[in-house]
């Protein structure tokens, strides 16, 4: 057995069950596993490693991208004796686009098929959980404050509604709140209340919030934004639409090895699209730690 495909039916509903199906005819020893909660994709990812799969493949959205990124970080040498797949299913698919996947799931597949690989960063958090220590990885993108008050506020239902729209629709909701967080690096500091962490280019989808990144650097990719306010949240998506964020936008940025984020009241953290933990957190970054197939 070489090939583990653990997807999310719930992705792309009935399709998600097709499309997996159709790696069947390129990898005859594919397996495949159905998560059927938040959090299962983790603990199918590290049985794999630990069964001795060399590809594991995360059919879904970046929150399960995230989570079999992870279950492979779990295994002491995971990271160093597997190569790792995505299979985009998701409702944005950022990192499937920061990779240069195609789109449409059929040519993600013909990716999968040739097996070309390179060795990415990861990036890493440090937090605090009912007292204890933990540790969880995130593949694209970190955020605090605005960002993640957003998803918090985002329902399912809405989500499955409108896509990536209900996003932007939580994130006016967010913006009658104050939740300034604190990004401490080297000694020096900065507020704001809305931060983003960047592994790779892309934020909420083909949006270059961090252009000098990429994911063969070694450094985190940091944006502070001092205060939302309605202009400046006009300036964030002109900045996103243009592909000149910081032309439009007077945000704070640094590309540190490690960064401490906290805040004096409750503060969510959001990894790869999904809230995991309350700050304080550390954030640093692992070089060059993910072998990820590539176009």
């Amino acid at each position: 057995m070489q090939t583990c495909v653990i997807f999310n039916p719930s992705a792309r509903g009935e399709k998600a069950e097709s499309l997996c199906a159709g790696l069947a005819g390129i990898f005859p020893d594919c397996v495949w596993q159905r998560t059927g909660q938040a959090g299962q994709a983790r603990h199918l990812a590290a049985q794999a490693v630990q069964s001795g799969f060399k590809t594991i493949v995360a059919a879904g959205g970046d929150g399960t991208v995230n989570e079999v990124v992870n279950g492979i970080g779990d295994v002491p040498g995971g990271f160093d004796s597997t190569h790792f797949g995505v299979l985009p299913l998701g409702t944005v698919n950022v990192f499937a686009r920061e990779l240069g996947l195609p789109r449409h799931p059929a040519g993600a597949i013909e990716v999968l098929k040739k097996g070309n690989t390179k060795t990415i960063d990861l990036g890493c958090v440090e937090y605090v959980d009912a007292g204890s220590a933990r540790q969880r990885f995130f593949i694209q993108l970190a955020g605090a404050g605005l960002d993640s008050r957003a998803i918090e506020l985002v329902s399912w239902q809405l989500k499955k509604k409108l896509g990536p729209l209900a996003y932007v629709i939580a994130g006016f909701k967010a913006m009658g709140e104050r939740q300034p967080v604190i990004v401490a690096n080297n000694g020096s500091a900065v507020s704001g209340e809305l931060v983003l962490i960047g592994n790779g280019r892309f934020y909420g989808g083909s949006f270059a919030a961090f252009p000098a990144a990429t994911l063969q650097d070694g450094l985190l990719h940091v944006c502070v934004l001092p205060k939302v306010t309605w202009p400046r949240l006009v300036a964030v998506v002109l900045g996103f639409l243009t592909g000149h964020l910081y032309r439009f936008c007077a945000a704070r940025q640094f590309s540190p090895h490690s960064v401490k984020l906290t805040s004096a009241s409750r503060v969510i953290l959001q990894l790869d699209g999904e809230n995991v933990c309350e700050l304080p957190a550390i954030l640093s970054v692992r070089p060059k730690a993910l072998h990820v197939i590539v176009p």
